[in-house]
């Protein structure tokens, strides 16, 4: 079996730079390094490179390329939402929609909105992790300013109904907002079709650069949002600061490179996605999966492995990277919040893996990584004396 080693199983937390997107990138390092605010030649052709990244990012999302700004990554992407809305709005309310299934820099984010005075609803999903469009209908509230919810969760994979919800927003003229970082490049995302008003995600999670995000702002809402930073008034005030040209040379690149082979990816890997899950529970007893079997992010598993500690399995398996869940949060060393939402207790939730399949992995990998996860598998829950109470 001809494998490269290690095997990376972790594009949920990042994917690696597409070779296309690499050389798209680098003649704006040296030969094309003007600041595309500058009036004269250098600056124009900065400025050109920038636009038709816009450009190529909207045509992804069904955007016009005026509603596509950049930022530093999903992160600031939403806090520009969150904050931006909850200021300029505080005069019509003070209430705030989310779930408690949001990546950290949403779950965050709303947490310090709260203590400084909004109201914040974390509507509770169900045990596949949705968040369905009767819950947010039956928590809107005369002073409810923005519905702020994951469109594919992180961590399980979990692809919410973003449409119909966005529908009850717009039925109920309030304004709604998408993490989408997950999902944008991975499955289909047309912001029309989707009834949403602002949209976060970033470049490194569609094999473009780390540092460069999106965030999708519909025509004529940018009024609605107090900036978080002010300066120079570049990205129309919203975000201000020296564009980062060679960065979004490559995150156009990238999505222009998911637009086009957007099929291939997806069935790529859901086919090795699937490969992986159907060889591990026909060979190991008390494997089974977190999130929704069907509505889920191509790539994403989420496992739970009775018996095997998730910390102790990423140890022993050093030439395989996967992980114990997002990275952001793996390190606190607590249960994660998310499996937790889904109704697993802690111990379960120590015991839950994520592996996330990605364009460049192979069928050699996936069945190398099957028979490293079976054979260590089977060595740890001899070596603890795992008996199952299923």
């Amino acid at each position: 079996m001809n494998v490269n080693i290690p095997v990376y199983l972790d594009n949920n937390a990042t994917t690696p730079v597409d070779p296309r997107v690499v050389e798209a990138m680098l003649p704006y390092f040296s030969e094309k390094y003007g600041n595309p605010s500058s009036k004269h030649t250098f600056g124009y052709i900065a400025n050109a490179a920038v636009d038709f990244a816009r450009e190529q990012i909207a045509n992804l999302i069904n955007a016009d390329k005026s509603e596509i700004y950049f930022t530093s990554g999903a992160t600031e992407s939403i806090n520009i939402i969150h904050f931006g809305i909850a200021d300029a709005l505080f005069h019509k309310g003070n209430h705030i929609i989310s779930s408690d299934v949001e990546h950290s820099a949403s779950y965050e984010s709303l947490l310090q909105l709260q203590k400084k005075g909004f109201d914040v609803t974390f509507l509770k999903c169900d045990n596949k992790g949705f968040i369905h469009p009767e819950q947010i209908l039956n928590a809107i509230r005369p002073e409810t300013i923005l519905v702020t919810l994951i469109a594919a969760n992180n961590e399980i994979g979990t692809v919410n109904n973003i449409k119909e919800i966005g529908k009850i927003c717009r039925s109920n003229n309030v304004l709604f907002h998408t993490d989408a970082t997950q999902a944008i490049g991975k499955i289909k995302f047309d912001v029309q079709d989707y009834n949403v008003d602002f949209v976060s995600f970033s470049s490194h999670k569609l094999y473009g650069p780390k540092g460069i995000g999106g965030l999708f702002i519909r025509k004529g809402l940018e009024k609605k949002i107090t900036p978080l930073v002010f300066g120079g008034g570049q990205e129309k005030g919203i975000r201000p600061g020296t564009l980062n040209v060679p960065a979004i040379v490559g995150f156009g690149k990238a999505a222009e490179l998911c637009n086009q082979e957007f099929d291939k990816d997806f069935n790529h890997t859901k086919r090795l996605r699937d490969h992986l899950f159907k060889t591990l529970v026909s060979s190991l007893e008390f494997v089974s999966l977190n999130g929704d079997k069907d509505n889920r992010l191509p790539g994403n598993l989420n496992l739970l492995i009775k018996g095997v500690r998730a910390d102790s399995l990423i140890a022993n398996l050093r030439d395989i990277a996967f992980s114990a869940g997002a990275t952001c949060s793996s390190e606190s060393g607590k249960p994660s919040r998310i499996l937790k939402a889904i109704g697993l207790d802690d111990e379960d939730s120590k015991c839950c893996i994520r592996i996330g399949i990605g364009r460049f992995n192979t069928m050699s990998e996936i069945n190398y990584a099957a028979e490293k996860f079976i054979e260590e598998i089977t060595k740890l829950r001899l070596k603890f004396n795992y008996q199952s109470t299923i």
